[in-house]
């Protein structure tokens, strides 16, 4: 028996290609990117990086309605942006199975907020799955297939981060080749949901709903572990898990498919323990549902509504709450390990622009000087760039949701500010949200200042593919949309290309740009270090000429550093040499320059 250690993404990715999937589209996002890169190995199976979630659900969704079997994956915020595609999924319902995946970020590892994806399981009514480990991720992907095409409707699954990250061992059941050819049947009144036929497929969707009602009382995909009568759990996900080693001996009703729940196996298993309680991440979802039951139980009033569990967490709210008397002395992290703040990585692309914002707009100071007023207003966006937001840069003001800073510095515009206000949106970004703002700026005459910092990839998430990088899921060849061109197309007629590793050539655009009085779009193009992986000779600081006045620090480049004694040191262990040179650039005294006789 083949048994095989993956992390709970790579589990989810086999699930599917072992029940016949032959189409996954996606958008990279932390927790969920490792799944399409994994399906993306795989012979057989059309994959691709989407422009944006929206677009991957209905990707998938037309793949399912020539009968194949189709999947789509995002993170739990990308749902916000597929929600339209998502509540259409549900009222045409499919023909082949489709699998949404949105994984959830408990505790906010890598994410803009906190939410919980079930919610909108409740407002599509289709049903959600929650696996606990790696075999469940397997398990379940399989069975939504079968779960989607039985009850004609898309299948939410929902990992969270410790889920898809972790690793645990996987027995895989024999691959499934559904003998199906791709063909689309004509049906309008499936298919095209104008308000006659909309209003009828809401009636089947309604009826669904019943059926999958009565389905999950008996599914294996919820399961009673019998334990003493004392104290019942209610538990689904990873919180299974760690509800398992907090109370050994409770019983628990471990739920797969949290949406729907099953009414009468909850109230038979309530009825069979002196005390209930209910362990979920973030949201009070199954308690809401048992209290609307008149079934009493325990949840958030003793266990955390937000942030991600562990045994500690769990464990630490049962001893407030005395349900046990004790708990074990808790492991500690080494003691004296270095702390590592967020950074740009030492030659990225953004650091040269950011200086340059941040000296115009007086955001950083010299070591020994008087802070300044700042000036100008710099909306951000999501990406590696949004960490242009710590010192020593401090660049960034706003930061909500993908495209959105274009649009929020034209509301700011039309709003009368009296700067002209700035947006500062990566490549990725602007190819996922960031055109449809750029064009209502454009339609609406906004009088801003627009940089997209373009570095080829979709670099945060791992280097995926995106429309303007040229590369396919698959890492072969792709056409490249040519950003420039398309702001062009868009109508804006004041758009220029800078280096970003030349500071005179951006500080001089940037002015430009701001002093103008029109729309103004620049694109500062340089590759991602991490990505090319360039190496050149590393830079060295004269101590003869260097008089310590910090301007090298302001870069916020780790390669650039303190001493032990307290000078100031390139190291050159992380140094990219010649593919950047910034700190070289913006040495008043000109202390920096090419190592001699260190190789690159």
């Amino acid at each position: 028996m083949e048994r095989l250690l993956l992390s709970g993404n790579e589990a989810i990715a086999l699930g599917a290609c072992h029940a016949g999937l032959k189409l996954a589209a996606a958008y990279p996002g932390t927790p969920s990117t490792e799944i399409l890169e994994a399906i993306a190995k795989f012979p057989g199976i059309y994959s691709e990086w989407s422009s944006n979630e929206a677009v991957a659900v209905e990707v998938a969704l037309g793949a399912s309605y020539t009968g194949v079997r189709a999947m789509a994956c995002m993170k739990h915020v990308g749902l916000n942006v597929a929600a339209d595609a998502f509540m259409a999924a549900s009222t045409t319902g499919v023909r082949g199975g489709l699998l949404i995946v949105a994984a959830d970020d408990p505790g906010i590892h890598s994410s803009q907020n906190e939410q919980d994806s079930r919610n909108y399981a409740r407002l599509g009514k289709v049903p959600c799955l929650e696996p606990s480990d790696s075999q469940e991720a397997y398990d379940f992907a399989r069975t939504a297939f079968q779960l989607s095409e039985e009850f004609d409707t898309p299948v939410l699954l929902r990992p969270t981060t410790r889920v898809c990250h972790s690793k645990s061992v996987v027995i895989p059941s024999p691959k499934l080749e559904p003998a199906r050819t791709p063909e689309f049947r004509h049906e309008p009144g499936k298919l095209v949901m104008l308000p006659g036929a909309a209003r009828e497929r809401w009636h089947k969707v309604l009826e669904r709903w019943e059926k999958l009602a009565a389905y999950t009382e008996t599914s294996a995909l919820n399961r009673v572990v019998e334990g003493s009568a004392e104290l019942g759990i209610v538990a689904s996900g990873i919180g299974y898990q760690y509800a398992r080693e907090v109370f050994p001996n409770a019983s628990f009703l471990k739920l797969g498919m949290t949406h729907p729940l099953p009414g009468r196996l909850l109230r038979d298993f309530a009825g069979r323990v002196k005390t209930l309680l209910v362990i979920e991440e973030l949201e009070d979802f199954i308690e809401q549902s048992l209290r609307s039951q008149g079934i009493a139980a325990l949840g958030k009033e003793i266990f955390p509504r937000t942030g991600e569990f562990s045994p500690d967490i769990i464990r630490d709210s049962a001893v407030k709450a005395g349900i046990i008397s004790n708990a074990p002395a808790k492991s500690l992290p080494a003691a004296g390990l270095a702390r590592r703040p967020p950074l740009l990585c030492p030659g990225c692309p953004h650091s040269g622009v950011f200086f340059t914002l941040s000296s115009l707009g007086h955001r950083s100071t010299l070591p020994g000087k008087k802070p300044r007023t700042p000036k100008m207003t710099i909306c951000g966006d999501i990406g590696c760039y949004t960490l242009g937001a710590y010192q020593p840069l401090g660049v960034i003001d706003t930061c909500g949701c993908m495209g959105a800073g274009i649009s929020q510095a034209a509301g700011m515009a039309k709003a009368g500010a009296a700067e002209k206000p700035l947006a500062v949106i990566g490549d990725s970004t602007f190819m996922h949200s960031g055109i449809n703002s750029l064009l209502n700026a454009v339609y609406n005459q906004a009088k801003i200042c627009v940089l997209i910092l373009d570095n080829g990839t979709t670099a945060m998430t791992g280097h995926q593919g995106h429309p303007g990088s040229g590369v396919a899921a698959t890492g072969q060849p792709a056409p490249r949309v040519i950003i420039e061109e398309l702001v062009r197309g868009a109508g804006v007629r004041n758009a220029s290309v800078v280096d970003a590793f030349d500071l005179k050539a951006v500080r001089a655009e940037l002015r430009r740009a701001m002093a103008s009085s029109e729309l103004e779009v620049i694109i500062v193009r340089g590759d991602c270090p991490t990505l090319t992986r360039k190496r050149g000779r590393p830079r060295v600081i004269s101590t003869e000429k260097c008089d310590d006045c910090g301007a090298c620090l302001l870069i916020g480049c780790s390669a650039i550093k303190k001493s032990e004694s307290g000078g100031i040191i390139v190291d050159p262990g992380v140094c990219v040499g010649e593919y950047c040179t910034l700190c070289q650039q913006i040495c008043p005294k000109e202390a920096i320059s090419e190592s001699i006789g260190v190789a690159a």
